[in-house]
């Protein structure tokens, strides 16, 4: 996903896509700190390219994985501390006043994950829905430790 040309890349990212969008894929995805952890690395580089070389037809993609991510709720409380911060601060505003849809799942993203301050508060409330220190139930570089809660 992260090599080779703009077409290659969005090949790439749309069969990331469609195997999260599979229940199965979410939760094969989802089943380990490591497997989650490889996939939202790729898909934080395939931002941190995005923002050099901006293409809103791949950045659908990687926002609908992340979104589909989100599903899961152990997914969904590590994207709260390991979304990329240039989508949560508007730097692809320019770039998607042409797509709505995109603009769309992008801000139903931002909702259910919420928006970090910087300081642990996802939510810009002090106090509700903190990352109490950024332990994180899913997300560990796969040397670490990993321990799971259970979603309730």
């Amino acid at each position: 996903m992260e090599t080779g040309s703009e077409l290659s890349k969005t090949v790439a990212t749309f069969i990331v896509q469609k195997i999260l969008l599979e229940e199965t894929g979410l939760n094969y995805v989802c089943a380990t700190a490591e497997r989650f952890y490889a996939v939202s690395t790729v898909l934080a580089n395939m931002v941190h390219l995005l923002q050099v070389h901006p293409s809103v037809r791949l950045l659908k993609h990687v926002v609908r994985c992340y979104l589909r991510l989100a599903d899961h709720p152990r997914a969904r409380e590590a994207l709260k501390t390991c979304l990329p911060n240039s989508l949560k601060d508007g730097t692809f505003g320019p770039h998607l006043t042409n797509d709505p849809t995109v603009q769309k799942w992008l801000s139903q993203l931002l909702a259910i994950v919420g928006r970090d301050d910087g300081n642990g508060d996802t939510n810009g409330e002090n106090g509700n829905n903190s990352n109490e220190g950024n332990t994180n139930p899913l997300l560990a570089q796969p040397s670490r430790t990993v321990v799971y809660r259970d979603a309730k």
